[in-house]
């Protein structure tokens, strides 16, 4: 049985499960009389969603039609699903799905703060769709931000590499790695074109870089991946660097990156830079 079949029978079932525990009441509809069903009808909801009544119940006995997304968002209110149930419909019927925009997140828990904590000697942060750090081990401190984290704001990786002199910046090799993350955050952008925060954040970044400003105008997109990069640190130098990035459940466009030595040189210099950073933190009154 190919994908199309299956899915189809799962749709008339799933249907159905969500339209018996939607009650008259629920809708403001009288209850009527005669009512054999536990829920609602099939007439009552395509006449609440706008739709025909052969339309709909072919849709719930899984015939092969058609469905666009404004008609499965009209069924889907009227079922009241909530988020995840409205996905599962929209895989179901075979139609994209995209997903509403979040509100961005401003910060961690302590759980996740410990899971970075627990990664050392790695460097881990968690950054969310706009680079923002919203946490952060000892070690990406000291070798991305080695200054104190500015406590007034939240501080944001693409300041970080745009705003200071070529010179200070943690990241090299510039030209080939600044348009590969300028191309993920416009990906992410995507999602909050017009919101305020982000119109703001992309001004702001164009006014203080003509490069940030060049390489948004390219308007090139990419997606969060494995890479390998180089950075530099003044104490140990040179570390090549290999990130991955892990999704985090219950915070949308938020990701731990973790940095793993590439090679058997930058593997040393990590835990030399690891036993500066412990005792410094023993060192502290």
């Amino acid at each position: 049985m190919g994908t199309t079949q299956r899915r189809r029978p799962e749709l008339a079932a799933f249907l159905r499960s969500r339209r018996a525990r939607v009650t008259p009441h629920d809708v403001g509809m009288p209850p009527g009389f005669r009512r054999r069903t536990p829920g609602l009808r099939r007439e009552e909801v395509a006449q609440l969603s706008g739709v025909g009544v052969t339309w709909y119940t072919w849709l719930e006995q899984g015939r092969p039609i058609n469905a666009s997304a404004q008609v499965l968002d009209a069924v889907a209110r009227t079922l009241r699903l909530d988020a995840p149930e409205r996905e599962h419909l929209y895989h179901l019927a075979e139609v994209p799905y995209a997903h509403p925009p979040e509100v961005i997140a401003q910060s961690v828990g302590p759980e996740i703060q410990g899971i970075l904590d627990a990664l050392d000697p790695r460097p881990a942060v968690v950054y969310n769709s706009r680079y923002d750090i919203l946490a952060a081990n000892s070690v990406y401190r000291t070798m991305f931000w080695p200054e104190p984290l500015p406590t007034d704001q939240v501080p944001n990786v693409m300041w970080r590499l745009f705003a200071v002199p070529e010179e200070e910046c943690p990241l090299l090799f510039r030209e080939t790695e600044l348009p590969v993350m300028v191309a993920m955050l416009r990906s992410a952008y995507g999602l909050h074109t017009g919101e305020p925060a982000w119109e703001e954040f992309i001004r702001g970044l164009s006014a203080a870089s003509p490069l940030f400003a060049r390489l948004w105008e390219s308007g090139d997109v990419a997606e969060p991946g494995r890479r390998v990069k180089t950075f530099r640190h003044a104490e140990v130098g040179e570390m090549r660097m290999t990130s991955v990035s892990l999704s985090v459940n219950g915070m949308p466009e938020c990701r731990i990156v973790v940095y793993t030595p590439a090679d058997e040189e930058t593997r040393r210099r990590a835990e030399t830079l690891t036993a500066t950073v412990t005792a410094t933190e023993k060192s502290r009154p």
